[in-house]
């Protein structure tokens, strides 16, 4: 029973038939997508009426052949749950009060996330980039409140629709901040009653657009490049471990072995940049 379990685990995770299953999914993307035109939608209802059949039921056998292998194992990962719930979204009947979230079903175009490993580590560079970018939020939001107190006693009473209250210069300056019409809707007609008022727009646009964003973008490539190290460390453990098996060496042997090619990584970077540091001299 084990070798029939990790045999079918084996055969659902390998590279084939996971290059089949993004296929697939690709393909239903585009299927949902020609469907949208009524012509096509009518000339062909009954090969889209097969597929909407077909397509979830070869996505959920997957799923139930995962759940056979890997056991309760299988609800370890969050991204084993992502596809469950993708997948119930595509069951769901098209009558009844479930028919608009049977709509949903476009989202088994994010089981690509799951599937193809770049898109995972930007996925979850962005999930693990969270505890950092809330606090950058934070700053961002004291920015918000500072400058619209400042807005709203100082132009308030003449621009009303922009600055009477608080609430309104915020939604101001979020718009300033995306750098839509700022100029012509809102910053030119407040220059021309109050001519110094270029600092409050041009400082709130340097601190808030252009400082935030660059911050947000270094913690998201800090984040993706700590992930892609790790993972790549993760897949050179696993290839070690699969080695060291085969050739039966024992774990405290592994270990040395590991700590060897530590040491070796570490010198080839010393390398590397004393041969950086000659050219420069060059």
């Amino acid at each position: 029973m084990d070798t029939l379990r990790e045999r079918a685990g084996l055969w659902i995770e390998s590279t084939k038939v996971q290059q089949w299953i993004i296929a697939l999914i690709v393909f239903n993307a585009v299927m949902l997508g020609l469907q949208t035109s009524k012509d096509i939608a009518t000339n062909f209802e009954f090969f889209f009426d097969f597929l909407d059949v077909a397509i979830p039921a070869i996505f959920l056998v997957e799923i139930l052949i995962k759940l056979y292998a890997f056991n309760y194992k299988f609800f370890k990962s969050g991204w084993n749950i992502f596809d469950i719930i993708i997948v119930i979204l595509c069951l769901l009947p098209e009558a009844g009060p479930l028919r608009i979230l049977r709509t949903l079903r476009i989202l088994r175009a994010l089981r690509l996330v799951r599937k193809i490993p770049r898109l995972r580590i930007l996925v979850e560079a962005v999930l693990d980039a969270l505890p950092s970018i809330q606090w950058v939020l934070v700053l961002l939001l004291m920015v918000f409140y500072i400058y619209a107190l400042i807005g709203t006693m100082i132009f308030g009473p003449v621009f009303v629709d922009y600055f009477g209250t608080l609430g309104q210069s915020m939604f101001s300056l979020f718009q300033i901040m995306t750098l839509e019409s700022w100029s012509v809707s809102i910053a030119r007609p407040v220059m021309a009653q109050f001519p110094i008022s270029w600092l409050y727009f041009v400082s709130f646009i340097m601190i808030a657009t252009y400082t935030t964003i660059n911050i947000f973008i270094a913690i998201m490539v800090n984040t993706m490049q700590n992930l892609a190290a790790a993972s790549q460390e993760l897949g050179l453990n696993k290839k070690q471990s699969e080695v060291s098996k085969l050739l039966n060496i024992p774990e405290k042997e592994e270990t040395i072995i590991k700590k060897e090619n530590e040491i070796l990584l570490i010198l080839k970077d010393i390398q590397t940049r004393l041969d950086a540091i000659e050219k420069s001299k060059k």
